[in-house]
């Protein structure tokens, strides 16, 4: 009865946001109880207590992107739409166009850039974070950037990341830049 709605929940999902969760029933078919303990992880996914959405949403995607070639990103995407992101700032973050980013993107977005590849300004990045918005901004954003990584990861070492996609914000597409420059 439970895997009833589980079911219709990742139905639900899947529709809300036009997302392939093949990889997630995989999970579920296979071993309810490992399923259940990857549900209490993506529950993580919206931890938010101090970090600006703008800026939660930014290292979101920056570790959507360390680990996806469209799908996840597009989620990301999707949701941060649905949260009334400004479209130029998702688009801006998809582009690694920290110019055309609001203080408050930049941020997020230099600070998960930073972590999620190993550049030079990590600690100043981390301690602007604190500086703002404390230790729980700061947790904010590393759950962010982390958990953002943990989805296109599981789906690709599971074997369902077979499809790349063309990221849309709204109704145009973006050209994404996958790497720090």
């Amino acid at each position: 009865m439970f895997g009833y709605f589980i079911r219709r929940a990742l139905d639900a999902f899947s529709a809300r946001y036009d997302y392939d969760v093949g990889y997630m029933r995989a999970i579920h078919a296979a071993s309810p109880r490992a399923f259940m303990r990857f549900a209490r992880v993506a529950a993580l996914a919206n931890h938010r207590e101090a970090a600006p959405k703008e800026a939660w949403y930014a290292a979101k995607l920056v570790g959507a992107l360390a680990e996806d070639c469209g799908p996840c990103t597009q989620l990301v995407v999707n949701m941060a739409r649905e949260a009334k992101i400004d479209h130029t700032q998702i688009a801006a973050v998809l582009r690694r166009d920290a110019d055309a980013m609001t203080a408050d993107t930049a941020l997020g977005f230099r600070f998960a850039e930073a972590v999620a590849h190993g550049l030079s300004g990590a600690d100043d990045a981390r301690e602007a974070v604190r500086a703002l918005w404390g230790e729980n901004g700061l947790i904010d954003l590393t759950f962010a950037l982390q958990i953002g990584r943990m989805f296109p990861m599981v789906k690709n070492g599971l074997g369902f990341a077979r499809e790349c996609r063309r990221v849309h914000v709204g109704d145009h597409p973006v050209d994404v830049v996958r790497r720090a420059a």
